[in-house]
């Protein structure tokens, strides 16, 4: 890859990067309140009533996926209050602004793609990645305008190109531009969150747009866009994760165990009755029956132990970030991964607990 490229791509993760506080800044309790720390033997069902009440903030972005849908069936609101705790919402646009966040003690849990990871780890975040959510084939497009005359990758060249910085989606471009024969520089980066880079794609300001689900269906049914690639058609493994502030996971272990089972929860009635959730979806997010039912099927949710295998696909996107000097420094990506409160999770799910 070029110099040019090199420094562009460098820019755009110091961007990303440089709201984000270095570990040491503000840890406290988001809620103010005496922290009470339990033994993870002793969480089975996070079934200790404290007296003084916790307050756990979850980041949710998107109209679509787990947590959105958990968020409208309250199911967190009832699973924490059972054992004394309260839930309060936080709305992002993308991954980024999660691990921001998370630095000032704002969140506590919060779900996003490998590529936000990768940028907080650098920026030194102190998080822990605690499931996988999904294995990312089909989560990244690149959508283009009606009658374009884009056709494969490699007409890409010289476009204007939309993507939200330190998002999966920038990680993704970058990705598929490369297996294109193409550099950096061969195309004009326009940084864009998505309910920005939506109006631009409509007017023809620019050319495609790398961004994920349920934006990318959205576009096509309502302007007539196109898909032009998919994580999927390019064998892009890159899996999405729910994260947690590494404080709070020490702090109330049997909380994070309590998270993970209610996402899981979510997570599995939203597979089984999609039927169930496409009406429900219809009429909260007023967003057309089509657009949902396509937008379910493109995606697969898991909760899932960080295995082998999403492993080497999350460092070999850090180690694909480092090869064009988009970070500064090589990243051991296991140092962020915690699987102890999934798969604990997910044996008291399996006994009933």
């Amino acid at each position: 890859m070029t110099i040019r490229a090199t420094y562009w791509l460098r820019g755009i993760l110091l961007a990303a990067l440089a709201a984000v506080p270095l570990v040491g800044c503000a840890t406290a309790d988001p809620a103010g309140k005496t922290q009470q720390t339990q033994s993870q033997a002793g969480s089975a069902a996070g079934e200790t009533v404290r007296k003084e009440k916790v307050t756990v903030n979850i980041g949710v972005q998107g109209k679509t996926g787990i947590l959105p849908y958990a968020r409208e069936k309250g199911y967190f609101e009832k699973a924490f209050a059972k054992v004394g705790a309260e839930v309060k919402w936080n709305e992002f646009a993308s991954g980024p602004p999660h691990f921001e966040a998370l630095a000032a003690g704002r969140l506590d849990f919060g779900a996003t793609g490998g590529t936000p990871l990768i940028s907080g780890q650098t920026g030194g975040v102190d998080f822990r990645a605690i499931a996988v959510t999904a294995d990312g084939r089909k989560g990244n497009m690149i959508v283009i305008p009606k009658n374009s005359p884009i056709k494969e990758l490699k007409d890409l060249k010289g476009k204007k190109i939309a993507v939200a910085k330190g998002s999966s989606a920038y990680n993704f471009l970058y990705m598929a531009i490369d297996k294109a024969g193409l550099k950096g520089n061969d195309i004009k980066e326009i940084q864009l969150q998505p309910d920005e880079a939506r109006p631009a794609l409509d007017t023809g300001a620019i050319d495609a747009w790398s961004i994920w689900e349920p934006y990318a269906t959205t576009a096509v049914f309502q302007t007539g866009a196109t898909i032009l690639v998919s994580g999927e058609n390019l064998n892009i493994n890159a899996p999405s994760f729910l994260v947690a502030r590494t404080k709070f996971t020490k702090d109330y272990p049997d909380l994070t165990v309590l998270f993970l089972k209610t996402y899981e929860e979510a997570r599995s009635y939203y597979a089984s009755h999609q039927d169930e959730v496409t009406d429900d979806l219809v009429k909260s997010q007023k967003l057309d029956k089509a657009i949902i039912g396509q937008v379910l099927k493109n995606t697969d949710p898991i909760t899932s132990p960080t295995t082998p295998e999403f492993a080497k696909a999350h460092q070999e996107q850090a180690d694909f970030l480092l090869s064009v000097g988009a970070i500064n420094k090589k990243l051991d990506t296991s140092q962020v991964i915690d699987n102890k409160f999934v798969e604990q999770a997910l044996d008291e799910i399996k006994k009933g607990k």
